[in-house]
């Protein structure tokens, strides 16, 4: 499915059934909204609340087919942690989502290791299309 674009949520409808995504957002608002406009596409969906829990569940050799990347957390940023994640998988892609969108924010983003960037608010439009580049 791979390079087919996604924009809207009735197209998704089980389109990634049996592919999984950690979400790593400490705000639970931000993570409901993610997960209603990932719902119908069947994704398995982990959330983990800081970027300790996710390093440690990719340590462990939990499998993930994508992760989305809070960037503002409490302990280890979202940057750090994809730097670190990028060491013990580089191959598995990272998508960071920020509410900081200033200039430069992209270009950090590519530098930390993360494979595409989203800024806050995000529309579930982009959302899916940025996704549908990796699954």
């Amino acid at each position: 499915m791979a390079n087919q674009v996604i924009d809207n949520i009735a197209a998704t409808t089980g389109i990634w059934d049996g592919k999984t995504v950690l979400i790593v957002e400490d705000v639970e608002s931000n993570y409901q909204f993610l997960a209603a406009t990932l719902r119908k596409s069947k994704i398995n969906i982990l959330w983990t609340r800081t970027a300790e829990e996710a390093l440690e569940l990719v340590q462990l050799g939990r499998h993930f087919d994508l992760v989305l990347m809070d960037v503002q957390l409490d302990g280890i940023d979202g940057y750090t942690a994809t730097g670190k994640i990028k060491s013990l998988k580089p191959e598995l892609p990272v998508i960071a989502q920020t509410a900081y969108a200033m200039k430069g924010e992209k270009e950090k983003s590519r530098l930390a290791g993360c494979d595409d960037y989203l800024s806050k608010p995000i529309r579930p439009s982009e959302l899916l299309r940025t996704i549908s580049k990796y699954l």
